[in-house]
């Protein structure tokens, strides 16, 4: 309860700071330069634990020596801690960095403290997940909408076109959750009308918590043909819920992004395949977005990182294999 109080006084103290220094006459305050003298950007992450986030770092920090700036990446321990994050980016935003990238849990909760950046003059690059706001000036992400969509097109073919499958989403507040299920429950919805999907589940993207959602919706539909785990550890979860209740081979599953769990359940047979983020590239760009807003360069509005669908048929070819991380 202390935190979430804490968490609140922070972003009331971001939205007063906005509304004290937000005249359009106020100057831009001193960007911050880190101790070596080049440009600090703080990257702000949903979350540190997945080794998606571990690539996506791995690409802010190549974006950060080739074009000769500082970064510092940091996310809460799980991408349900909406007030931690918070916490993070008044942090960052009090050293007065020249950029800074975010990638939001949650879509609304930091507008407050947006605005304060937006405020100080500071150039807001989300990458991943958006807000729901036009202060950022670009989002470096996948088009997740069309990328599940196209893991219901692999769903509706594996399962032959009927039957009952299942959703299990990391969250329903940040933009990346909201667009993975609404393109696969639409593009479902339109083209495949005797499939049945079960109302989604969400589990936060712990894959413990998301084994054990997993294990009760299979338990309770014994006629489930498919399952789709919408990010890491949502998949992760329904590969293990999968081998626990003994259903290999019996539910078909599809996932998103990669790390090596989902690799060796890829070439394995165990899952049929998951839709591949480049978040190797997502890091670079945003990074790269970040130095152009400080020179003063337009961007456009969303910078699409891209994505290719990888199974057993293709997970060795170099497309695919550009895009993996382990």
């Amino acid at each position: 309860m202390k935190k979430l109080f804490l968490a609140t006084l922070i972003v009331a103290l971001a939205t007063v700071g906005v509304f004290a220094n937000g005249s359009k006459d106020q100057k831009a305050a001193p960007a911050a330069a880190a101790s070596s003298g080049k440009m600090y950007i703080p990257l702000v992450s949903k979350g540190f634990q997945h080794q998606f986030w571990q690539a996506v770092k791995k690409g802010a920090e190549n974006a950060a020596k080739d074009l000769n700036v500082d970064i510092t990446f940091e996310g809460p321990e799980t991408e349900a801690m909406v007030d931690k994050q918070i916490e993070m980016l008044q942090a960052a935003l009090s050293k007065n960095p020249v950029a800074i990238g975010f990638a939001a849990v949650d879509s609304k909760a930091a507008i407050p403290l947006l605005q304060q950046a937006q405020a100080k003059k500071i150039p807001v690059i989300a990458f991943d997940s958006g807000v729901d706001s036009d202060i950022p000036l670009t989002t470096v992400s996948t088009d997740n909408i069309a990328a599940a969509g196209v893991a219901a097109d692999k769903m509706a073919a594996a399962i032959g076109g009927k039957g009952k499958v299942a959703i299990i989403v990391h969250d329903q507040t940040s933009r990346t959750g909201i667009d993975r299920r609404d393109g696969f429950l639409k593009r479902m919805k339109e083209k495949y009308p005797d499939i049945q999907v079960l109302e989604p589940q969400y589990g936060a993207g712990d894959q413990l918590k998301s084994t054990e959602i997993a294990k009760a919706v299979i338990n309770g539909n014994p006629d489930l043909k498919g399952y789709f785990g919408a990010n890491e550890g949502s998949a992760i979860g329904v590969i293990n819920a999968v081998k626990e209740l003994n259903m290999v081979g019996k539910i078909v599953v599809i996932g998103y992004d990669s790390g090596k769990f989902q690799i060796d359940a890829i070439k394995s047979g165990l899952m049929l395949g998951a839709v591949q983020q480049n978040p190797v590239l997502m890091g670079y760009k945003t990074v790269e977005s970040a130095v152009k807003a400080v020179k003063g360069e337009t961007l456009p509005k969303h910078i699409d990182s891209g994505y290719v669908w990888a199974d057993k048929s293709n997970i060795d070819t170099p497309e695919v294999q550009a895009v993996l991380y382990q």
